[in-house]
């Protein structure tokens, strides 16, 4: 199985790569009874964030003088093709920090070390259900998860008040008040909902849970598609909002999530979806006078459920020193650890506990209880596991979604391009 990339890994610059990898499990022992040192590839790349991981790192090390951890800082850029020219030569780190959506692959071709061993009930039944089950392939858990966004709805509270809107004050809303509140909000120039779904895949992929929306069914290669009612609830919703309703401003369509928060700002839209973690740039960058609020979580017919898909830390399987490996994974993904980790990252803890701490220390601060509140709602992401998936959304979905929400095409002809793109893809 391990050759299964190898002709990926030819086609990159293995030179150069394997000049700045990092030392294997193989290397991470003295042989003489000294100090074992794991190498920790971190793809953290928020100065908090990393700050944060040394800090970590630096109180295990200094608790524990026989087994040393050592970062190596990668970034997120290629980090994909990094991990398979690394795999590929045998010079990956003892730990592995990636995503569930990118770590399946590896896991299935046997560089991933199985953790279940490692994995007290404890710490199982912190984890929830759908989160774990996004780090478990062929009944292994190959990871601990670490850090969760999930897309959430600011609003500009002084703007909704002026247009009449009423804003929602329970646990969760439903999207039929987010569209009542778009179409109410949009009048003298200004629009209720801005949007950046330039890279729509993601965004519909792990929001169709609301609606019983699935997509795949089944692993690897072996992975289906399925394009129902559920799938196609949100795509047609956000089309009939700005087709019909004309209350998303048009432009932000075709922005990132990024971009769309300008017209935020400048007070031209009274809502924004975005990922949580723009909750801190939103703080830094929005104009003092903005009253900004975070709303409650959006619920579908299924509930207000979102996709999973945590940032991960992975063991080496070809480590030298998977237990201790995983005990330092143990530690480095305690309660205390992990709600430090999300407050510097604004993310979302991958524990139970963790996000209760951060809720009780940060409750006051804008927006940060109703985006914990939503990592609540995290459950199973079918996707994570269909092994085309990546391949199918960049070069299939995503400009399919692109030409219906630009209406050059219609809801059937979206849904069978999504389901004939799944058939051609790797062909």
């Amino acid at each position: 199985m391990k050759t299964r990339r190898a002709a990926i890994a030819a086609s990159l610059a293995l030179t150069s790569l394997l000049a700045a990898a990092c030392g294997s499990g193989a290397d991470s022992g003295s042989g003489d009874g000294g100090p074992v040192t794991l190498t920790f590839q971190s793809l953290s790349d928020q100065p908090a964030a990393i700050a944060a991981t040394n800090k970590i790192v630096g109180a295990w090390n200094q608790a524990h003088p026989d087994t040393q951890v050592k970062v190596v800082q990668a970034g997120w850029d290629s980090a994909y093709d990094k991990l398979i020219t690394q795999f590929n030569a045998g010079t990956a780190p003892d730990i592995v920090h990636y995503e569930a959506a990118g770590i399946g692959p590896f896991a299935t071709d046997g560089y991933l070390a199985d953790l279940s061993p490692y994995l007290s009930e404890q710490k199982r039944a912190d984890i929830p259900k759908g989160v774990l089950d996004s780090v478990t392939v062929d009944s292994k858990v190959v990871a601990y998860p670490t850090e969760l966004q999930s897309y959430v709805v600011f609003a500009n509270k002084k703007l909704l008040e002026q247009s009449g809107a009423q804003i929602p004050t329970g646990e969760t809303m439903t999207w039929d008040q987010l569209r009542q509140m778009a179409k109410t909000a949009t009048k003298d120039g200004k629009y209720g909902l801005g949007w950046g779904l330039s890279s729509p895949t993601a965004t519909f992929v792990a929001m169709a849970p609301a609606f019983g929306g699935k997509y795949f069914e089944g692993t690897g290669d072996q992975a289906q598609i399925s394009v129902g009612q559920g799938e196609m609830a949100l795509p047609q919703l956000v089309h009939d909002m700005n087709a019909t309703d004309h209350s998303i401003l048009p432009v932000t369509l075709t922005q990132s999530g990024g971009k769309a928060l300008a017209p935020f700002y400048a007070g031209q839209v009274a809502m924004t979806v975005q990922g949580s973690y723009q909750a801190a740039n939103i703080e830094k960058d929005a104009p003092k006078d903005l009253d900004w609020v975070a709303l409650p979580p959006i619920a579908g017919p299924a509930g207000p459920a979102q996709a999973a898909n945590p940032q991960t830390l992975s063991v080496n399987k070809d480590s030298k020193h998977v237990e201790q490996a995983a005990k330092f994974l143990d530690y480095f993904t305690n309660t205390e650890n992990l709600a430090a980790l999300n407050e510097a990252d604004t993310l979302i803890p991958a524990s139970n506990s963790a996000r209760e701490a951060l809720d009780k220390k940060l409750s006051a601060k804008k927006g940060w209880s109703t985006i914990l509140a939503s990592g609540k709602y995290l459950t199973s992401a079918p996707y994570l596991f269909a092994g085309k998936y990546a391949q199918w959304k960049d070069t299939v979905a995503t400009p399919a979604y692109q030409r219906f929400l630009a209406n050059q095409i219609d809801a059937n002809t979206l849904a069978q391009q999504l389901k004939d793109g799944w058939k051609s893809v790797g062909k």
